[in-house]
């Protein structure tokens, strides 16, 4: 899928580029993929760079293009792994500015419909860069939030029953949060690059940088609170599960030791040699009345 936007008081979608628009290339197809390395002569390293499902947050210069890739939050239909994160390279050179994703997320038209509704003017790339940073920060906690409200059901699941599919539940969700974790670091570093380019220390607008901070490190700090009370809730359920244990392990000790007595006194009377009631009618019934 591919979008153009022009810059006007909002990003406004307009039928073909034109120099200084933006070009989102969402999911892009073999004909998309020749416009990107053949048009507009984006290095194919790039392409490549950004197709890595695994690839790190990190800017790079090439023959004047710069890439810079970063990580956004997205929910997935996976079972095992409701929300995982991929990676955004923006490319620009020039007059060039474009965003490319191999996977659908909702971030970035979202983030289109925020600068209308803001009426927020993109002074360069740069700027478009740290708002991207910013409103995936912000997708970070609105996850985030997801996330808490399915730790909270698998504790009450917990309550009810400890099985093995609860227990999955809280895996499954720690998994996620170790990508967050990841991932919000790896944007943080990325931030910190970004502000230390010589070339645009003075064009950055101070707010915007100080507001996308704030962001980023409210959603580290988020994800590491969720993080620990989710290591703390799974081994108290361990715990809990052991203690568990070792009650049954009482009750079928004490049950052997009562099984124990008639298993002697059968064990007893079934030798062969003489005893006390081999010559008694009775003796059999004595013996299951005992």
């Amino acid at each position: 899928m591919r979008a153009f936007y022009k810059n006007n008081n909002g990003l406004i979608e307009v039928a073909e580029w034109f120099p200084h628009s933006w070009i989102n290339i969402g999911c892009p197809s073999l004909e998309e993929k020749q416009y990107l390395l053949e048009e507009l002569q984006i290095p194919e390293a790039f392409y490549n760079d950004i197709k890595d499902i695994d690839e790190r947050p990190r800017i790079e210069i090439e023959n004047g293009w710069t890439l810079i890739i970063m990580r956004i939050p997205v929910k997935s239909n996976d079972v095992k792994l409701p929300f995982h994160t991929i990676p955004v390279g923006i490319v620009f050179k020039g007059e060039v500015c474009v965003t490319v994703t191999f996977h659908k997320t909702e971030m970035l038209t979202d983030f289109v419909s925020y600068t209308q509704r803001k009426n927020i003017d993109l002074k360069d790339n740069f700027d478009l860069v740290l708002r991207l940073l910013l409103s995936s920060s912000v997708w970070y906690l609105k996850y985030l939030k997801l996330v808490n409200q399915k730790i909270r059901l698998a504790e009450d699941n917990l309550e009810k029953s400890i099985k093995n599919e609860e227990l999955q539940a809280l895996l499954q969700i720690e998994k996620c949060l170790v990508f967050f974790m990841t991932s919000l670091k790896g944007n943080d570093i990325l931030l910190h690059r970004i502000k230390n380019i010589k070339s645009q220390r003075g064009s950055y607008d101070s707010d915007l940088l100080e507001d996308v901070e704030i962001e980023l490190r409210q959603a580290q700090e988020t994800t590491n609170i969720y993080s620990d009370i989710l290591t703390g809730t799974m081994d108290a359920y361990a715990s809990v599960i052991s203690n568990n244990m070792n009650n049954i392990m009482k009750q079928m000790t004490s049950i052997s030791i009562i099984l124990m007595i008639p298993t002697v006194i059968a064990s007893f009377y079934g030798m062969n040699v003489p005893n006390a009631l081999q010559d008694n009618p009775m003796g059999l019934w004595i013996l299951v009345l005992i």
